[in-house]
């Protein structure tokens, strides 16, 4: 009999994930992986204290970066091998029920959502497309001219005149960064089911060099990924300080209705 509260991972139907549950793939903090049932549906679940993932709980875990991360992966994991087993509705990290029995409402209340979300996605994965500025590259202008070639710029001139190559060659990039963004809908649109636009990240999420200035994700067949690659992988060849990067196929993350739960609280 399970402890704690429920931690729900995705949702699938009835009966396939039963060697997700048996493969050894462990939950949250090594927790073990079961399923809730309802209607020809089921979520994948582990049980979580209480403590640590209700609504307080869960706040301060959310604030500790290095916790936050090891929940993410976790959770991804679990997500992963599920896919890898079916088509599956990833929820939302720490989606959370005070029992299986409001697991299994929930699944009873949403089956005409989910079960259509799942005929859709079937047969489909995720992939990312991030197009990134990269003014700092060794950029492929050539070196400033001065104005008299017979005279070599004083130190304080020179100075001047690669500084302002830098200007230029950094608003270069974000232009042409900006207008690869912009061609990639185009580019991808009889290979791609649908498109999400998600902000570029920044910060502590930006682990790339360069700026992100685009960040989508494509919902495509699984069929056609190496066509969406191969539409995509030479897009930004020939270009100064322009970066492009093709990420996944991943469960369709971007793609799912996750029900409607406050992220760190439990129903």
């Amino acid at each position: 009999m399970s402890t704690g509260i429920s931690y729900v991972y995705a949702v699938s139907r009835s009966g396939t994930l039963s060697d997700v549950t048996s493969g050894g793939v462990p939950g949250l903090d090594g927790g073990a992986l079961r399923t809730v049932s309802a209607d020809g549906l089921e979520a994948l679940v582990s049980s979580v204290p209480e403590e640590a993932f209700g609504t307080e709980g869960m706040q301060a875990q959310m604030e500790d970066l290095k916790r936050l991360e090891e929940i993410a992966r976790g959770h991804h994991a679990v997500v992963e091998a599920a896919y890898g087993a079916t088509t599956v509705l990833p929820l939302r990290l720490a989606t959370v029920y005070l029992s299986d029995a409001r697991v299994a409402a929930m699944l009873d209340e949403r089956r005409a959502e989910f079960d259509e979300l799942l005929s859709w996605l079937e047969g489909h994965v995720e992939l990312g497309v991030k197009v990134y500025a990269d003014p700092h590259r060794p950029a492929d202008a050539q070196p400033p001219k001065t104005e008299s070639p017979a005279a070599p710029a004083s130190p304080g001139r020179a100075y001047l005149q690669r500084r302002k190559a830098q200007r230029s060659h950094q608003q270069d990039a974000y232009r042409i960064a900006g207008g690869l963004a912009a061609e990639v809908p185009g580019r991808v649109a009889a290979v791609a089911r649908a498109r999400v636009v998600h902000r570029p990240q920044q910060g502590e999420l930006a682990s790339s060099p360069g700026e992100n200035i685009a960040n989508d994700a494509y919902l495509v067949p699984a069929a056609r990924v190496e066509e969406f690659r191969r539409t995509l992988d030479t897009l930004a060849d020939g270009l100064s300080g322009v970066r492009i990067e093709i990420t996944g196929p991943w469960a369709p993350y971007s793609f799912a209705t996750p029900p409607a739960v406050a992220q760190g609280g439990a129903r």
